[in-house]
């Protein structure tokens, strides 16, 4: 099967764990690799026994390896820009970090490049392909809770971080349906401070096509379902349906009570995400992207568009906060003051102190 000649760029933890799906998927050939600690890009040649150029400067690396596919593991502040590169250098395909963009209206521009273009995007909300998802997907797919009526999401990560995460993954276990209205909540400014700007707190509801309600609560103050000290991993999805329901959690647990549990809550664990683990889940992620490049028709579940949609939503419950009002989709104008500045200035600093990711493991700036 062709192999798509590939440029890496950031090779921090998250940038191995690209790198590591990319090769164990069997689909991608690595032609260069960038950060801007050139340290770090010899490391992650050296680590996977790459004979690959490592550079300091992104579009340098792309001048001269002509890649296919270009993969940035950056902040979100200019994601923007190297999408602009991969237009510029004629690159086929995109991958790049959650969230995508750091307001909606960056967002648009870059869907826009990249629909024009002909390039085909993903954004790594990879938690899906976790087998607790994918069970969970499963039993809703095969009619276990009967029509979905309404979802549930509790994270005590903030919008950014997870939240982006558990929005897509609404809309992939509800069919894709796009969302029709929200409203929203927000509280604290602290995280705004972060790598990956959120309120401290959001709250909102989003209501989609199939009349299908979605709820989400992002940050400290949604319940926690595990024990103090594991904030930065707490979160849990549950579906509602006409039947019974599911829930599941990203580091492994799960329930289900259905017609097929016979009226019992059965519950277990599968391995999970803890401390960056990934447990291969990356590599399924690779798979797909490289059917979908070999097949306009096997479109990737994380596809920019459908990422897209899922940032207006997380912005529309921001607006609707900052304008006490329902935001209607999609937003048509989108040239109004980013909803990260105002939060900023309007929000009460209600005393929230910034959490320290993964437990202070690695100083923040390592996970991008």
């Amino acid at each position: 099967m062709k192999k798509y000649t590939t440029a890496v760029l950031g090779i921090g933890v998250r940038g191995m764990t690209h790198l590591k799906g990319l090769i164990e998927s069997g689909r991608f050939e690595i032609v260069g690799l960038c950060d801007l600690e050139l340290e770090k890009a010899k490391h992650g040649a050296e680590f996977y026994k790459l004979d690959v150029p490592c550079y300091t400067d992104a579009e340098q690396m792309l001048a001269e390896t002509k890649p296919e596919v270009f993969v940035f593991v950056t902040h979100p502040n200019i994601r923007l820009p190297m999408v602009k590169l991969a237009q510029k250098y004629g690159v086929k395909g995109v991958s790049l970090e959650k969230p995508m963009a750091e307001s909606l209206r960056e967002a648009r521009e870059m869907a826009k490049i990249c629909r024009e273009s002909g390039i085909k995007a993903i954004v790594c909300h990879q938690q899906k392909y976790l087998s607790q998802m994918q069970e969970m997907k499963k039993r809703i797919e095969d009619g276990d809770i009967g029509d979905i009526v309404k979802i549930h999401v509790e994270c005590q990560p903030w919008m950014a971080q997870l939240g982006t995460h558990f929005v897509d993954y609404a809309l992939w276990v509800n069919g894709g349906y796009r969302a029709k209205w929200v409203i929203g909540h927000v509280s604290g400014r602290a995280t705004l401070a972060d790598s990956h700007p959120s309120p401290d707190f959001i709250m909102g509801e989003f209501l989609m096509e199939n009349g299908t309600r979605a709820y989400i609560e992002c940050g400290d103050l949604a319940e926690a379902h595990r024990d103090p000290g594991y904030e930065d991993f707490d979160n849990r999805m549950t579906v509602y349906g006409t039947k019974g329901y599911v829930w599941c959690e990203t580091d492994g647990w799960w329930g289900a009570f259905t017609a097929k549990t016979k009226g019992e809550l059965v519950t277990g664990k599968n391995p999970g995400w803890y401390h960056h683990q990934e447990k291969a889940i990356q590599t399924p992620y690779y798979r797909e992207y490289a059917a979908w490049l070999d097949d306009d028709a096997q479109v990737h579940s994380c596809n920019i568009d459908t990422a897209c949609h899922g940032y207006e939503i997380l912005e529309g419950m921001c607006l609707s906060a900052l304008d006490n009002t329902r935001v209607y989709l999609p937003i048509t104008n989108v040239d109004y003051e980013p909803v990260l500045d105002r939060m900023a200035r309007e929000l009460p600093d209600v005393g929230t102190k910034l959490r320290t990711l993964y437990d202070g493991k690695l100083p923040r700036k390592e996970y991008d």
